[in-house]
This record gives C-alpha cells, structure tokens and sequence, in this order.
C-alpha cells in the first residue's frame, strides 16, 4: 500500500503537496483562531507540514494519515525538526476508512477527497471524526473560468469539465450537503507557478542523477511537455482552495 513512485519524484522537493504556499497555509491556520490544545485529524496528510507547523504555531495536537511510505517517513522527521513530536503522530495507512478513536475538534482532507468518492463522501467521512460543532477542512479544486472543451480539461489533469465546478457552484456544493461555509484560503497564479513549475526542476534533477531507471522515459515525456500545458491550460483555468465547513 502506498502512492505510485512516480508521484513521489515530482514533488520529492515539496513539504506542502497542493499549490498553497507556507505563507497562505499559516494564513489559513491564523484565520481558523485555532486554541492550544486543538485536537486535529489529517487524512491524506502527506509530508504533514500542516499538523507540524499548526503545531508549532497554535499548539494543536493531533494524527495524520497517508498512504505514502516515503511523505510519511518525511513528516515524522518535520515533527522532530519542529520539536512538535511529542504533540502529534504520523500513521502510514489507508486515509480512505480512517476514523478517530475520539471525536477531534478539526477533521481536515486537503487536496485529497478522493479518498471518499468526492466532496460528499469526504464529508461524510470527516464528520464520523468531528465533534459536534467541530471544524472541517477540506481541499478541492475548481474552475477560474470553465475550459472551453474537453482537451483543455484533461490538460488541467480532470477527466471530464464535468469533473470540477466553478467557485460559486462548489460553494452551493458544501451549502448542499448540509455545511455552512465559514472560511476559505484560495490559492493564486503565483502559488500555482511556485507549486507546479518546482516540479521541474526536481524532475531534471532526478533524470540527471537516473537516467537509466525504469521510469526516467516517463519523467523526460513529462518534463518536455507539461510547462507548456500548465502555462496553456491548467494556470489559466483551474483553481483550488481549502474551504473550513460546519455542519447546520
């Protein structure tokens, strides 16, 4: 059980794996008044730079959990640098069936809502965690502006238009399962380029120092064509941003 080592490579450099920035994460983290003590679940928390810096910062507590061996091995050590370890644990797992052993005060899925099937199963997952009253976070893309077809939309890495909505519409996604929106963190084109372009120069780094491994054809093929299709499509068109929910 773990992520595909392909995905691994490319963000090898990133301790945030989704286009916030660490000054919109400790933006977000500011703008939720989180309270010391606050009890936090990360499903799908990657190299849990999140939990180890609300941590530090708001002195919140709490587990993350990842499919990934190596971003979860990453985020133990993040604890330790941050000397946040004795304040939150790292669990290599499937986030997809992860449910707290007590109710926590945030349950958050950021960038990640496949792990339910999409917003509502995410929801739903989250909330068997969540106190009442508690806080939800959850991380989605969407559209800037629609792509006017499909080739456009398979280039900003959705399969279909129909696969994100528009801001306004995402919105009336969360209204409509039974959330209040209370707080949301958008990320720009800037943090967009410093999410994606960073991933080239991993990605060169990488063929430089294994050109004969099994997936370096793959890392060349994506690396002679996606500047082009991130300038073209995915920076023009699509937009993602963590929305803080509860329940009515």
């Amino acid at each position: 059980m773990d992520l595909p080592r392909i995905f691994t490579i490319r963000e090898n450099s990133h301790r945030i794996h989704n286009p916030l920035t660490p000054a919109k994460l400790a933006s977000l983290g500011e703008s939720l008044h989180l309270a010391p003590g606050t009890r936090v679940l990360d499903l799908a928390s990657g190299s849990g730079e999140m939990l180890c810096t609300w941590a530090r910062d708001h002195g919140v507590t709490g587990t993350g959990v990842d499919i990934s061996t190596a971003f979860t091995g990453r985020a133990r050590a993040r604890a330790d640098e941050l000397g946040v370890a004795d304040r939150v644990q790292f669990l290599h797992g499937d986030a997809s069936d992860h449910v707290a052993d007590q109710p926590v005060d945030l349950a958050a899925c950021v960038g990640a809502t496949w792990i339910g099937n999409g917003v509502a199963g995410t929801a739903e997952l989250l909330q068997r965690s969540l106190r009442p009253g508690g806080l939800m976070l959850i991380g989605e893309p969407y559209w800037r502006r629609t792509p006017p077809d499909e080739e456009t939309a398979t280039a900003c890495h959705a399969a279909a238009i129909a696969d994100f909505l528009e801001l306004p519409d995402l919105i009336a996604e969360f209204q409509g399962i039974g959330y209040d929106v209370v707080e949301m963190t958008l990320a720009d084109q800037d943090s967009w380029d410093r999410y994606t372009a960073a991933q080239w120069l991993t990605m060169r780094r990488w063929l430089d120092r294994n050109p004969d491994d099994e997936l370096a054809p793959e890392v060349r093929e994506g690396l002679a064509t996606e500047p082009v299709r991130y300038a073209r499509a995915t920076r023009e068109y699509l937009g993602w941003g963590v929305f803080a929910l509860m329940k009515r």
